[in-house]
């Protein structure tokens, strides 16, 4: 039988608001990325994030952003290597804290957004984020986009890696996720979305804009919670892989 991690970004709100019904969602999936103030968040949702993802056993990552609120650290920003150290080692340091206060560990490390895609594609950025995640703590697991420089320069580093597959995006041929300027970007069918899913962590194959199938490794799937149908899809995308099959563990267990 198949197993596979499924993963959230979370955490990505501010104060007393809690966007995309984080409580419930944690209820579908086995491990939560939690913002750490760059992209999102802020110190009352990071605790609020961690302490209900602790009480519910969901493994709790990192999700280090560039430092772009407005931008929700969608914008591309030209960091050298070792800003993107820097900024990775001071947002793990951050959620640790709290971690560690809620009598938690924590799992992984999860780059945001445009840090995660240039990332995937800069050998640069993504051997600094590697040695940053190395450096903080070596069993922490280092979350890439299949295929990607980020998963190699884990590897690189000694740390063990979670090659990463979505949901809910489209395919490139050079295994890139497509822009989220272009129109074809999103997945919004829910059927759609877990098919490609199904077939991602069964015949490790994704079909592409391009028309073409590639190879793909799915450690784990991501969904976003920050959509206003976030809570619906977790429930779909969990029911879904049961039937088919498919079971879901947190990626810690799986890599052993």
């Amino acid at each position: 039988m198949a197993v596979v991690d499924l993963n959230c970004d979370m955490g990505e709100s501010f104060g007393t608001y809690q966007k995309g019904r984080d409580e419930e969602i944690l209820d579908y999936i086995t491990s939560a990325n939690v913002a750490c103030g760059f992209h999102a968040g802020d110190f009352t949702t990071m605790r609020k994030t961690v302490a209900m993802a602790v009480e519910k056993g969901v493994g709790i990552g990192a999700h280090p952003g560039l430092p772009d609120l407005m931008g929700f650290g969608r914008r591309n920003i030209d960091i050298s290597p070792e800003e993107a150290y820097e900024l990775v080692i001071y947002q793990i340091g951050a959620l640790n804290g709290f971690v560690q206060s809620e009598g938690g560990k924590m799992q992984h490390v999860k780059p945001h957004g445009a840090l995660y895609n240039m990332a995937a594609k800069r050998q640069d950025l993504s051997e600094a984020i590697a040695e940053a995640v190395f450096k903080v703590d070596s069993d922490l697991i280092l979350f890439g986009l299949a295929g990607s420089e980020l998963v190699k320069a884990g590897k690189k580093a000694g740390l063990r890696t979670a090659s990463e597959v979505f949901s809910d995006r489209t395919y490139q041929e050079d295994g890139s996720l497509t822009s989220r300027k272009e129109i074809n970007a999103l997945l919004t069918d829910y059927e759609e979305a877990v098919s490609q899913v199904i077939r991602m962590v069964k015949e490790k194959k994704v079909h592409t804009v391009q028309g073409k199938d590639i190879d793909v490794q799915a450690d784990t799937i991501c969904i976003h919670g920050d959509g206003a149908n976030a809570l619906d899809f977790a429930k779909y995308i969990n029911q879904a892989l049961k039937e088919s099959g498919i079971e879901t563990a947190k990626i810690k267990d799986l890599l052993k």
